[in-house]
């Protein structure tokens, strides 16, 4: 349902294709807008900074290792990617929903009177939400098709510290396998493993982020899809206040613990689906 021809949904996403049997999923680093949106945004979030900055350029170099890389275009503050589409809450704390009222801290999103209505959200709900979902169950279908089994990488990012979800400094990595669910326990294994072996970053395994709709949703190990999702503390790579810039020397740091994760999924994958295996 289109509310106008000023209002089209234009590319809710970006996808580059890739060779290897894993699809890596960015839902919220998009910071495009609706104008509805544009003209309802409070002061406090203006400045988008519940946004998973610079995701894309991190994991650029997945590319060389044959990954299929999607991102959301527009910014979780018109729809959040990662909820279920009926809203239902993933986590008994503090979160946000499908869309957003809040800001991380608990300031409003929008100023008063000002939220988009109900047609304009279920526009965001067909003309952007569902086609994302759409191109992941599209592109785990293709793998399984191709390889026998699909990988699913969600990547996420969160300022290091925010008192309203979380207390103290949260790890710098957050592996979230929905308690167990959404992959084997064996990849689980090679994960955790792969971050044991270094001093550098902190990390945990279905901590405070356990793994959001996409995770849940996608990671069916019993039908050969595992998914694993992994929210990192911006402190590594970035600044965490305005202009959120980038940090190229952080940034490589971190990418020489994210390549050997991706390239051990990948490594585990090809072995456990090798022929004759099971």
């Amino acid at each position: 349902m289109s509310l106008s021809a000023a209002n089209v949904i234009a590319d809710p996403y970006h996808f580059i294709p890739g060779t290897a049997p894993i699809l890596i999923s960015i839902p919220h680093a998009g910071t495009h807008l609706t104008p509805e949106v544009a003209s309802g945004l409070s002061d406090a979030a203006l400045p988008l900074s519940d946004t998973d900055w610079h995701i894309p350029k991190l994991y650029d170099f997945a590319r060389a290792l044959g990954a299929s890389i999607l991102v959301g275009q527009y910014s979780r503050f018109v729809i959040d990617l990662n909820r279920p589409s009926d809203d239902k809450p993933l986590y008994t704390t503090a979160t946000t929903g499908l869309y957003p009222d809040t800001l991380f801290d608990g300031r409003a999103t929008f100023k008063p009177g000002m939220t988009p209505t109900d047609a304009q959200r279920q526009q965001y709900l067909d003309e952007i939400w569902q086609p994302y979902h759409q191109k992941i169950q599209s592109e785990l279908a293709r793998m399984k098709q191709e390889f026998g089994y699909a990988l699913l990488f969600d990547a996420h990012s969160i300022a290091s510290v925010i008192p309203r979800l979380f207390d103290g400094q949260l790890p710098d990595l957050n592996l979230g396998t929905n308690s167990g669910e959404s992959c084997a326990p064996a990849l689980s294994e090679i994960l955790e493993k792969t971050c044991q072996q270094q001093t550098r970053f902190t990390h945990v395994l279905n901590g405070r982020f356990k793994g959001g709709y996409i995770t849940r949703a996608y990671g069916q190990p019993e039908n050969d899809v595992h998914a694993v999702q992994l929210e990192l503390a911006q402190v590594n790579y970035m600044e965490e206040i305005e202009p959120f810039s980038y940090s190229e020397d952080k940034a490589s740091e971190l990418q020489a613990l994210l390549k050997p994760l991706l390239a051990g999924m990948l490594a585990w994958g090809s072995e456990r689906y090798k022929q004759g295996a099971v």
